[in-house]
């Protein structure tokens, strides 16, 4: 085995600090899981290669997050920004089934948060590090072009100063300013006032641990009166990679009267946590295996007492070539990929006897 050198140690010493900081930072600006897992990859590469040269151990973390807000800046120059299906089409009728899902790559993908810091990742940070992985914040990033996109994040995120943020994207400190002030408002208009950190505080452990038992009892025994007591009026409902979603209350209703809450199929789920929300995940039953198999991760968003969103991100095949499949979407098989991204990555069991 061949001994490892100061540099060697120094450098793993330097990743294992960041690293997690560094992916979250990567899920931010491109909005999907492995994307992140290439985007760090790639910015450890540089900066391996660039370490001998690095002689001020205090600027260590601009360094890196220069190296990996250029790497997501290149990736984002290749593809169209991701999104939640309430951005890309109106809310479906409540009678009409869903349609043949969209490509994966349009989705964002859900984060697990497990590993997050806590708190602020300084003291000049307008947002928490778990405030700043919730879906609407999420979503809101996307609809930001990439360098307004890249400066919220370094200001309002990592609390970079505008300096530092200007040297980090090659570009003026009144720039980066103008950029924050448009970067700001766009997402003010797109993030709900309270975050779900502010709310689930408001809301206390109990009475959180109630709103999701009943939510889980309602799925479990298929009782549509009780599932849609939980929501809000004006309840959005979406199910990537399917296009289609619902809004409001009485149109969810009436999709889960006719289709999931039917009685066909019957649901387990068992807890988890995602973008550092509550979230469910859902396993149906499968006649071949003889055990309930992954379904959807849902990822539940919630305005005071009630559900006011929910995003269940569906792990299912999407090969399937007619409308007629997605209809009965817990008969289709699984897709690898979704099933990697969700249930494995989130430490979830394969299934559920």
């Amino acid at each position: 085995m061949t001994e490892n050198t100061d540099q060697d140690v120094d450098f793993a010493a330097l990743v294992e600090r960041h690293r997690a900081e560094l992916h979250a930072h990567c899920y931010r600006m491109l909005g999907s899981v492995y994307d992140a897992d290439d985007a760090v990859q790639d910015t450890l590469i540089r900066a391996w290669r660039g370490a001998a040269g690095l002689r001020d151990g205090h600027a260590v973390r601009s360094w890196l997050y220069t190296i990996a807000t250029n790497v997501c800046l290149t990736e984002l120059r290749r593809r169209s920004r991701r999104g939640l299906p309430h951005d890309f089409s109106p809310a479906a009728e409540p009678h009409t089934p869903p349609g043949i899902p969209m490509a994966e790559s349009v989705w964002i993908e859900p984060y697990p948060d497990s590993s997050l810091p806590p708190g602020k990742a300084s003291p000049e940070a307008a947002y928490d590090q778990r405030e700043a992985v919730e879906l609407a914040f999420i979503a809101a990033l996307q609809h930001l072009n990439a360098r307004q996109r890249a400066v919220l994040i370094l200001r309002d995120v990592l609390g970079f100063s505008a300096a530092e943020a200007a040297t980090c994207l090659s570009t003026t400190v009144a720039s980066v300013n103008s950029g924050l002030q448009r970067a700001r408002a766009a997402v003010g208009e797109r993030v709900p006032q309270r975050t779900q950190q502010a709310t689930v505080r408001a809301l206390g452990d109990d009475a959180l641990r109630g709103l999701v038992e009943r939510y889980v009892a309602a799925w479990e025994t298929c009782d549509v009166a009780a599932f849609t007591a939980i929501l809000t009026e004006d309840v959005t409902f979406a199910m990537p990679p399917l296009a289609t979603w619902y809004t409001p209350r009485t149109s969810v209703e009436t999709w889960a009267r006719e289709s999931p809450l039917n009685g066909e199929w019957r649901w387990k789920v068992t807890l988890s946590s995602a973008n550092a929300q509550p979230a469910l995940a859902f396993y149906a039953w499968d006649e071949a295996a003889r055990t309930h198999l992954p379904f959807a991760l849902n990822v539940l968003t919630l305005r005071g007492d009630r559900v006011c969103d929910v995003t269940a991100f569906i792990v299912r095949s999407t090969d399937a070539p007619d409308d007629g499949s997605y209809q009965r979407f817990p008969e289709q098989p699984m897709d690898q990929r979704s099933l990697s991204a969700t249930y494995e990555r989130f430490g979830l069991p394969a299934r559920l006897d």
